[in-house]
């Protein structure tokens, strides 16, 4: 899980890397030969797409740079965790629920994934099979039974077996 989404964001800073030395250089050279910049549009557009690029590049090496510093051996191997897939019950409903704990900044989410800063992250974080969690809501709290608990190391080793 960690691992592929280093290797997505080193691709994405690679493309706004060629885009910011090749790319760009070119358009504002080509808009400058234009000549009048006060009233440039194509000018002004690809100085706010550098601007742009710039700081998704820095939010991307932000990002990458804790990526980095995350030890797996810090996260435990039989507690909801990172990368944690969770099968839980409803105590008063009966239905069955399935989520994987992710990065709170992560940009796209998939089904059933949620940010381990969100409500339900925060009250699942921490928990063993057979655990429950309390998730508090403005109009209830809801308990979660743990049923199922897979960890980004079960992951690796299946991983690995493969």
């Amino acid at each position: 899980m960690i691992e592929e989404l280093k290797t997505r964001l080193h691709s994405e800073v690679e493309t706004l890397q060629h885009e910011l030395n090749v790319v760009l250089p070119n358009e504002i050279r080509k808009a400058v030969e234009l000549g009048d910049l006060r009233e440039n549009s194509e000018y002004k557009a690809a100085l706010e797409r550098q601007q742009f690029v710039r700081a998704r590049l820095g939010q991307l090496r932000e990002r990458l740079s804790r990526l980095a510093a995350i030890d797996l051996n810090q996260i435990p191997t039989d507690k909801v965790g990172l990368g944690s897939s969770v099968v839980v019950e409803d105590q008063k409903t009966r239905a069955r629920e399935t989520y994987t704990l992710i990065f709170g900044d992560n940009f796209e989410f998939d089904d059933r994934q949620v940010s381990m800063a969100s409500p339900i992250g925060r009250a699942l974080l921490g928990k063993s099979v057979g655990e429950i969690a309390f998730l508090k809501l403005p109009t209830m709290t809801r308990q979660l039974k743990v049923l199922e608990l897979r960890t980004i190391h079960d992951g690796m080793a299946d991983t690995a077996a493969k």
